[in-house]
C-alpha cells in the first residue's frame, strides 16, 4: 500500500460492504498479503494431487504415490507458512525462504509439484515474501507534492571534495589522440 495514499474516512452513508472493503484493503497494505496468498494456493495441488483418483467411466485412474505423506506435510506447511505470512509479517524472509525451499522439494516427492502449479504458486510466493517490506508513513511536516531541487555543477564543483585524481603529464588533453594514432598510427603494447 502507498503510505501516500488518500486515508479513508468514513461517511454516514456508507454501506456495510464499502466499510469492509476500505477495512479489508488498510490490513491488505500492511502485510505481505499477495505473498501469503500464492504460497497458500500453492500449499493445496500439492497436498492434493497424491490422494486424487480420477475416474473416466469404468476406468480409474489413482495417483496416489510413496511419497504421499511427504507431498501431505508439505502442502500443510505451504498452508501454514502462508497464513503466518498474513498475520505475522516479521518471519517474512523466514517464510519465504521456506517456502521456496519446500516448493523445490515437492518436485520429486509429489508429483512433480502438484503437476507443476503448487511448484510455480509456492516460488512466486516465497519470492514476494522475500521482495516485501513494510511501507514508511510521511512526514506531516513536509508538503507532498515538494520537488527536489536541481543543482548544475560543473565538473570542478561536482569533483571538489572528493580525492579525484588529475591527468598525468604524460598523457595528453585530447581525447582523439589515443596509442592507435600516436607514433604514425602503430600500435605499441608497452
Amino acid at each position: 500500500m502507498n503510505p501516500q495514499a488518500p486515508v479513508y474516512v468514513r461517511a454516514e452513508d456508507d454501506a456495510w460492504l464499502t466499510v469492509v472493503y476500505y477495512h479489508f484493503r488498510a490490513w491488505r497494505g500492511r502485510r505481505p498479503f499477495w505473498a501469503g496468498l500464492f504460497t497458500l494456493l500453492g500449499g493445496f495441488p500439492i497436498a492434493y494431487f497424491p490422494y486424487a483418483d480420477l475416474r473416466l467411466g469404468n476406468v480409474s485412474l489413482a495417483m496416489a504415490t510413496t511419497g504421499g505423506a511427504g507431498a501431505l506435510i508439505i502442502g500443510v506447511l505451504l498452508i501454514t507458512l502462508g497464513l503466518a505470512l498474513w498475520f505475522q509479517q516479521t518471519i517474512r524472509v523466514f517464510a519465504g525462504v521456506a517456502s521456496i525451499l519446500l516448493a523445490l522439494v515437492s518436485l520429486p516427492v509429489s508429483n512433480l509439484g502438484g503437476f507443476g502449479m503448487g511448484f510455480i504458486l509456492s516460488l512466486v510466493g516465497g519470492a514476494l515474501a522475500l521482495s516485501w517490506a513494510p511501507g514508511e508513513p510521511v512526514d506531516e511536516e513536509e508538503p507532498a507534492d515538494r520537488q527536489p531541487a536541481v543543482v548544475a555543477l560543473g565538473k570542478t564543483d561536482a569533483t571538489a571534495g572528493l580525492d579525484v585524481p588529475g591527468p598525468r603529464e604524460t598523457e595528453t588533453a585530447h581525447a582523439s589522440e589515443t596509442t592507435a594514432h600516436a607514433d604514425g598510427g602503430r600500435n605499441s603494447a608497452g
